[in-house]
């Protein structure tokens, strides 16, 4: 298994409309990926380790593959798609990480 990790890191001014990405944006990518989606979780930043400091990630989507194909085949048709999205949620340029699901 693996996960699909996007990160939007905690910009000061930056925008993020949680009820739209949770209501709209996630909806719209669960379709497009269809049953290759095994799940996903969606996490708003709160706070950082010490207490006063800001979280490091406003956000934090993971989405769960079997595997890295699995996604790419899954995502490539709607890559555009997903992607013209993102200007109608946030004005953060999000980072991805795949990681391999260890336990």
């Amino acid at each position: 298994m693996i996960k699909v990790i996007v990160l939007y890191p905690n910009q000061e001014g930056s925008k993020f409309d949680m009820d739209y990405y949770c209501t709209k944006h996630m909806p719209m990518v669960a379709e497009r990926l269809g049953p290759a989606c095994k799940g996903m979780s969606v996490e708003r930043g709160i706070s950082g380790m010490l207490p006063g400091t800001p979280a490091a990630f406003a956000v934090i989507a993971q989405m769960t593959f079997e595997s890295v194909e699995a996604f790419q085949a899954a995502f490539a048709p709607h890559v555009a798609e997903i992607l013209a999205d993102i200007p109608n949620y946030t004005s953060i340029r999000p980072n991805i990480q795949f990681s391999e699901v260890k336990m």
